[in-house]
């Protein structure tokens, strides 16, 4: 079971996302792509955690949004990543946050669709650490542009060509879902800017060199000189409140949330339980327990990544069906 990538993607992309490919199978991933491509199953963002709301009855369900210098996320986190909850509700508002999270979306009629976070993992950062995530996340970005452009000069854009060209598997395959579902009048210089502007946030007052993406348009109207922004902490009242018009009912995303977890869940026992088995396996054969590279790797031949087989002894030492009474040795209890 390989662990999807975390993709770093802007709100102003993320946000703009229209397309979803849903899994054909049981344990099938789904996934939103954006209009420049990015194939996302989960991301990893860092920004301004600006409110936290309690949206259940019994407040066991939170919503919050993380601002970032393009716009902003929605996250919705419930009893099944309590850990997460209680992370996002005890931490004080305005605060840099750094998150690793699935997809979420929603579709209240065909046709319409929004899309959210439901976060795995969450944790305070520091501004560099956040100035560091935009740097990267404008390299990422400006890939997926120089991408969708040589795509789109192709007469027949394919996956094999665009990875002729040096980008990846992924993102070529994301690429032309992209140009299949937003066709080829994709803004690329929308997203220019968005990347120019959110360079200014790393350089206050100063200028930053236009980067080199041609115009798919040649007559295409040059875009106006930008209205200064505001320092962005000041800025995160209005941004909220935009974001709020594209926001779902609460009792119905509450339950595609409380869904989608439930499944989750059913996942993460199963990929346990079969750790939990090699564990005894190898303890049968070895009085000493288990070793943790060995497990791994046996596990590796069941279809489970590294990651995935680590975070399941995680889990199950802290639910106590296994201990480590020796650095790098397994035992069940």
């Amino acid at each position: 079971m390989k662990r999807e990538t975390a993709w770093r993607v802007f709100a102003g992309e993320y946000n703009d996302s229209t397309v979803e490919i849903k899994g054909d199978g049981e344990k099938k991933p789904s996934y939103i792509v954006t209009p420049l491509g990015a194939k996302v199953n989960r991301v990893f963002i860092i920004g301004v955690l600006t409110d936290v709301e309690n949206i259940s009855e019994g407040g066991d369900m939170v919503r919050a949004h993380v601002s970032d210098p393009t716009g902003v996320f929605t996250l919705y986190s419930g009893q099944y990543q309590k850990d997460v909850t209680d992370i996002l509700s005890s931490i004080e508002v305005p605060a840099f946050v750094a998150v690793i999270g699935k997809v979420r979306t929603y579709s209240p009629e065909e046709g319409v669709l929004y899309v959210s976070i439901r976060p795995e993992r969450v944790a305070e950062v520091n501004a560099d650490i956040r100035d560091k995530w935009i740097l990267e996340t404008c390299k990422s970005t400006k890939e997926r542009i120089e991408a969708i452009f040589e795509a789109m000069k192709m007469d027949k854009p394919d996956v094999y060509a665009l990875k002729k060209l040096g980008y990846s598997k992924e993102l070529s395959e994301g690429v032309i879902a992209a140009l299949k579902n937003y066709g080829r009048s994709i803004d690329l210089n929308k997203y220019v800017t968005l990347l120019q502007e959110s360079l200014e946030y790393l350089v206050p007052g100063g200028e930053t060199k236009t980067l080199p993406i041609p115009k798919t348009d040649e007559k295409q109207e040059k875009v106006e000189e930008k209205h200064e922004k505001e320092p962005l902490l000041e800025s995160i009242e209005s941004e909220t409140i935009e974001e709020e018009t594209r926001e779902e009912p609460r009792l119905e995303a509450a339950e595609e949330v409380k869904k989608e977890e439930e499944e989750d869940e059913g996942d993460s026992i199963e990929v346990e339980n079969s750790v939990l088995e090699t564990i005894k396996d190898l303890e049968g054969k070895d009085e000493t327990g288990a070793q943790w590279d060995t497990i791994v790797e046996e596990c590796k031949k069941k279809g489970f990544d590294k990651d995935t087989v680590e975070e399941a002894i995680a889990s199950l030492m802290n639910k106590g069906f296994i201990y480590e009474p020796t650095l790098g040795v397994i035992k069940t209890t």
